[in-house]
């Protein structure tokens, strides 16, 4: 047995201990966040749709909702790598059928044919291909417990997989678009929001709306703001600035921690 001799040998050994500790459960850490270089994950054909894979065998998979730029734009590619180095086997559909905005372009910037667009990649279309992605996580890599993280596009289609019956136990959306009152009030399952403070795809009233939505929900809820920030932070945002590279990468951990939380069967008392 180590004998404490004097105050500072108890210092010394606590520190030990402490150092020990945040060894086994480190906190979430910024070097698991890719804002540049190559992609780790891989390709795959589903009922022919491409699925982008990354990230080793979990017993909770991330369903990855892209924003309208769709798996080709690399930093989706990055941020889906970002959470298998959280630890979550994670699968992002080609929602788009390799047609998505083009890179760098927004589809709500009136120079997109956001009509032509919104037409061609509707629910009706989507929601089955999104649901057969669930169906790849559990019949072919053998998940059973899935969360959802969308951004953009893809933030209301995180919503909307929290319908009863779709499959997805909890939601993270960063600065979701096109949400409808009913895609809110019909979530069986925990749901946060990172909101962006300039979006001119969700007004002030427009959250404020949403906010009072959430609040009549019976689900765990969370709305993030994020100052400084404009629509598309949450993946395409400029990491060179500071405070957007603060945001981008708060936003992340907020989605890790909310499915740390609530992906893995936690209960709401």
């Amino acid at each position: 047995m180590t004998k404490i001799h004097s105050f500072y040998d108890l210092l010394l050994v606590v520190s030990l201990l402490t150092s020990r500790t945040l060894a086994k459960c480190p906190v979430a850490s910024v070097c698991a966040i890719a804002h540049t270089g190559p992609s780790i994950g891989r390709e795959v054909v589903h009922e022919n749709r491409t699925l982008y894979v990354t990230g080793k065998r979990s017993n909770t998979a991330v369903l990855y909702l892209t924003d309208a730029t769709g798996i080709v734009q690399p930093e989706n590619k990055l941020l889906a790598d970002s959470f298998g180095r959280a630890g979550y086997l994670t699968v992002a559909p080609d929602l788009f059928n390799g047609t998505p905005a083009p890179a760098g372009r927004d589809p709500y910037n009136p120079s997109f044919n956001q009509t032509e667009f919104l037409a061609r990649h509707n629910p009706t279309v989507l929601d089955p291909m999104i649901d057969a992605t669930i169906r790849y996580i559990r019949n072919v890599l053998g998940v059973n417990r899935i969360v959802a993280s969308g951004y953009c596009f893809g933030g209301r289609h995180a919503f909307r997989v929290l319908a009863e019956g779709r499959g997805v136990s909890a939601s993270f959306a960063a600065h979701p678009a096109l949400l409808q009152d009913d895609e809110i009030l019909g979530v069986t399952g925990p749901v946060t929001i990172a909101a962006a403070e300039n979006d001119f795809a969700m007004s002030i009233d427009q959250r404020r709306h949403i906010e009072d939505l959430l609040l009549n929900s019976t689900q765990p809820y969370s709305l993030s703001l994020y100052s400084g920030t404009e629509h598309g932070f949450g993946v395409r945002g400029n990491v060179s600035i500071p405070k957007i590279k603060f945001a981008k990468e708060e936003a992340y951990f907020q989605a890790v921690r909310w499915f740390d939380t609530w992906g893995k069967g936690s209960k709401w008392k």
